[in-house]
């Protein structure tokens, strides 16, 4: 058995930036448990433990499910909070891009035959960059650093393919390993 998820990788010069951006956050906020720059990435669906010969089946199934879709690009842009600022949990950097719900839902509507229920929770691309242990109020002086990083651009990436990763739970923090990559049409 394998943890896995469905994502797609970003440029190491936009990890590059967001992590430059959560370096200075981190020197001046507590509390939170950072995600390492080589972690980065945008998932598109969380499977959890699965056996591993269901890879080689679901990259095929995925395969066929992407296939409509030609390169595009994602762009990085601002800082943000899940579920709100009253219940901080997660700080997160969104994700702009025109084809990105499309390819999420053919991800989600693909593996559902493979017993991985669709999400009932809206869309909301995202790269998540830091945790709080626990659901927090976000602190005045944090609220307005946020703010001054609501609109900034950390840069494009471009998507070509869809990558299988085992996530591997270590105690310094989980580490991403690309298992399988499946190119979009044109790639």
């Amino acid at each position: 058995m394998i943890r896995a998820f469905i994502g797609v990788q970003i440029a190491p010069e936009v990890r590059a930036r967001i992590s430059a951006a959560i370096t200075q956050l981190a020197a001046e906020t507590s509390g939170l448990r950072w995600v390492r720059e080589e972690n980065f990435h945008f998932t598109l669906k969380f499977l959890g433990l699965i056996e591993e010969p269901q890879i080689e089946t679901i990259s095929n199934a995925l395969a066929q499910a992407i296939q409509p879709f030609r390169r595009f690009t994602i762009n990085a842009k601002g800082l943000g909070v899940f579920p709100d600022s009253k219940k901080a949990r997660v700080l997160w950097v969104g994700l702009e891009g025109d084809d990105m719900p499309a390819l999420a839902k053919s991800v989600e509507s693909v593996l559902e035959p493979f017993g991985f229920p669709s999400e009932n929770r809206m869309f909301r691309p995202h790269l998540t960059v830091g945790r709080w242990r626990h659901s927090m109020g976000l602190q005045q002086e944090l609220a307005g650093k946020l703010k001054r990083w609501k609109n900034f651009e950390f840069g494009a990436s471009a998507v070509d393919q869809v990558v299988f990763f085992q996530s591997v739970l270590k105690p310094d923090g989980a580490v991403y390993r690309p298992v399988k990559t499946v190119p979009l049409a044109g790639n």
